[in-house]
């Protein structure tokens, strides 16, 4: 009797082994349909709806081309289209690498910022803040985001290496154990700095924005989604093979600790572009891969797409509220994310009481 079954139901595994049975390509399809569908709705009523509303016809009109030089068409294509874009493209990055880290580390509740790696990018975004470090660059702010991004995902990868393997519960606990440290140290340099000005831009900042998106910083974000989603579409089946255990995976051939360090990798560097274009904005990254999951199971060559558009759509609506519903006042989309992930997050805990240990 092989250990697959009890694999599959453990209440913090994820709900399907590979090979089982799953919806058809028809479900599938017409999830990824219904996705688009959604996500193209939420972007047109984030181009016509803000402090300033559009008429949808002028919306479409600027979109097509056919609107004359006016306000209108530069708020729809220098303003609010980039904005868009950018939720989309950081809401499906963010879903994707969420996806992934589940089966990696086998645990439900984890999501991108378990590994750290969002402290990191602030405590490197505040940095520049405080030091004054590229005042008059436009990407000094992301530049130093996306370093301490990159530290953290250094410090998390060295603490939970044991040999040349990786468990998941280490990997859980350092990424645990490098968040409070670096989310100390961002404190003790506000602190320090002595300027009130600080604690609010870096608090705004922290908390997550696409107000300052731009085209100019669209190309990387969407650049590294499309090949990191890529990459791990092609992994699809040894992720798959992590469902149904890490011995059953190893005695079917795949060297699990190497692989497992690999997407980690992998994942840490998506994440940290997500993070330095967007600021820190949590809880995207855990729900929409449970809804992907939900619609069309566990396999990932169709979980990962379902969950990306999932994702981006979840984004896309996040900050069309974080614009409206204070308007002209910008909410953080962070803020609005954790005040729908939170209640889910804790739902997630009561449904599943064991915890995140595998």
């Amino acid at each position: 009797m092989t250990p697959a079954p009890a694999a599959a139901t453990r209440p913090d595994a994820p709900a399907a082994v590979p090979g089982g049975p799953g919806p058809g390509r028809l479900r599938r399809a017409t999830v990824l349909a219904g996705l688009l569908a959604a996500l193209a709705a939420a972007a047109l009523a984030s181009l016509a709806l803000g402090s300033v509303r559009i008429p949808p016809g002028q919306v479409l009109d600027a979109l097509t081309g056919r609107a004359a030089p006016s306000p209108y068409r530069t708020i729809v294509l220098d303003v609010r289209l980039p904005r868009v874009l950018l939720g989309a493209v950081v809401g499906a990055g963010l879903a994707v690498v969420g996806t992934v880290l589940q089966t990696l580390v086998r645990n439900r509740l984890a999501d991108p910022f378990l590994l750290g790696i969002s402290s990191g990018a602030s405590t490197g975004a505040v940095l520049v803040i405080v030091l004054g470090i590229g005042a008059s660059t436009a990407l000094a702010l992301p530049a130093g985001a996306f370093a301490g991004s990159l530290l953290a995902l250094v410090l998390v990868h060295g603490l939970a290496r044991q040999g040349s393997t990786m468990t998941g519960p280490r990997l859980v606990l350092a990424g645990v154990a490098v968040s409070y440290v670096l989310s100390a140290l961002t404190t003790l340099l506000l602190v320090t700095a002595g300027r009130p000005e600080h604690f609010q831009e870096a608090l705004h900042w922290s908390l997550g924005g696409l107000g300052s998106a731009r085209w100019d910083t669209l190309a990387l974000p969407a650049a590294v989604l499309a090949l990191g989603t890529g990459a791990l579409l092609a992994l699809a089946r040894p992720l798959d093979l992590l469902l149904t255990g890490e011995q059953d995976a190893t005695a079917l051939g795949l060297d699990a600790g190497r692989f497992r360090a690999a997407v980690f990798v992998l994942a840490s560097l998506v994440t940290a572009v997500m993070v330095a274009a967007s600021g820190a904005v949590g809880f995207v990254g855990l729900m929409a891969p449970h809804a992907a999951r939900l619609a069309v199971g566990a396999p990932h060559r169709g979980l990962l797409p379902v969950a990306a558009l999932g994702g981006a759509v979840a984004l896309v609506v996040a900050d069309l509220g974080a614009r409206t519903l204070a308007a002209p006042q910008d909410i953080p989309v962070g803020v609005l994310t954790a005040l729908t992930g939170g209640p889910f997050f804790l739902w997630l805990m009561r449904r599943r009481p064991e915890g995140a240990a595998p």
